[in-house]
């Protein structure tokens, strides 16, 4: 029979996590680096201070706990993910990859098993993105994707910056936040999609991640007011609102089923009910798996905004905020997934990641690989997400044979 890990002490911790920016609804709100922030990292680290991790924070707040290996020479294999939450998220997005990767350091303890790789667990800062934009901004830095001096200046709605406040709730640290040498980077996570449900597969493996780009659209118009000005007289931003938006879903719909399209945020000036209004910007997510068709359809969106604008009579820009390319991980990594699945008696059912993870920039520089268990009705970014506990057991017993596979080999 395999090693296993203990699923009950799993869930007990994922609860406790949870119990930390609890929401009336029955999920959290742990945005990055706020005091609730502070107090999840605080439980993780005396976590893995009583497995007897070492533990090192880099100048970025990210957090590393490290178990030793017979040779303490050898690059570590990696896991982990993140504690941040939405304002209104769930239970299990990123924590579960976080406490999952401590249950297989608990659980190697629990057996007295030594690896020759020393293993490590990773929290990284602001993954959400929900506080500070971009997402995935302490990997990000690690891989050399963002400077430190870029990371620090960003800012939330509040005017406080991700470095301030880093040193407000004492977790900027005093390590480079730099590449290194990891022998393998593994992250388990809930799917946040309905695929693994919807096929009754309780395993998916992560073969990459698609394509993002972010923008904001903004519209010049002209304020007059609401009632003496004649309809045809106006130049209304919000005119050409309807051809932009149902231009960008006939575009995700021309592209197929790999294609995503979402309009995240909107905002009008000066924002009065009976004035017209002279700016909006709109927040827009275009997705894809496949680089080249991110890359069309970046160029009809930019080209069908001007036409819309033009038509409206009111200037428009597309800025692009944030991109991330589409990821292929590494096949040794996703053997690993496989054959510790099959070992362990799970259907596998390889799929492409619709949504960002710190992976995307661990791939960048060291091997990387995506486990997926299923999540409730594919709802996630929600308080209502929710994984069961066989399921969650399940993807920490894949992560820790995968994880073994890769730290026992030279």
């Amino acid at each position: 029979m395999p090693v296993q890990v203990n699923g009950g002490r799993l869930w007990r911790r994922l609860m406790a996590m949870a119990a930390i920016g609890a929401t009336a609804n029955g999920g959290c709100n742990r945005q990055a680096l706020t005091d609730e922030d502070k107090a999840g990292r605080d439980l993780f680290l005396s976590w893995t201070r009583s497995a007897g991790c070492a533990i090192s924070i880099d100048e970025m707040g990210n957090i590393f706990a490290r178990r030793a290996g017979s040779d303490d020479r050898l690059p570590p294999v990696l896991m982990g993910s993140h504690l941040d939450t939405q304002p209104t998220g769930g239970k299990f997005d990123g924590v579960y990859g976080v406490l999952a990767g401590l249950e297989v350091i608990e659980t190697l303890n629990d057996c007295g098993l030594t690896t020759n790789h020393p293993l490590e667990v990773a929290v990284w800062t602001n993954e959400e993105g929900a506080r500070f934009n971009p997402a995935m901004i302490g990997s990000g830095v690690f891989a050399g994707v963002f400077s430190v001096e870029e990371a620090y200046a960003l800012t939330d709605k509040a005017g406080h910056s991700l470095g301030s406040e880093l040193e407000r709730i004492g977790y900027r640290g005093t390590h480079p936040c730099r590449t290194r040498p990891l022998k393998a980077a593994f992250e388990v996570h809930i799917e946040q999609g309905p695929i693994l449900e919807s096929a009754g597969v309780t395993i998916g493996r992560v073969t990459g991640v698609q394509g993002m780009r972010w923008y904001d659209v903004a519209l010049t118009g002209e304020t007059v007011h609401a009632g003496p000005t004649p309809m045809d007289r106006r130049r209304d931003v919000f005119r050409a609102l309807p051809d932009i938006i149902s231009g960008v879903y006939a575009l995700a719909a021309a592209y197929g089923e790999g294609a995503r399209a979402t309009f995240g945020d909107i905002a009008v000036s000066p924002g009065v009910r009976n004035t017209v209004p002279a700016n909006l910007c709109l927040a827009v997510d275009l997705r894809h798996p496949n680089q080249a068709t991110l890359d069309a359809m970046d160029r009809q969106f930019r080209s069908l905004v001007n036409d819309a604008a033009d038509k409206a009579r009111c200037p428009a820009s597309v800025t692009e905020v944030w991109r991330s390319p589409a990821v292929r991980f590494n096949g040794d990594c996703l053997k690993s997934i496989a054959d510790a699945a099959h070992r362990l008696g799970y259907e596998t059912l390889d799929m492409v990641s619709g949504a960002g993870h710190d992976s995307v920039y661990l791939a960048r520089v060291a091997p990387t690989a995506m486990i997926f268990i299923p999540c409730a009705g594919g709802i996630s970014h929600n308080e209502a997400e929710d994984a069961a506990p066989e399921h969650l057991t399940a993807g920490a017993n894949v992560l820790l044979h995968a994880v073994l596979d890769q730290a026992i080999r030279r």
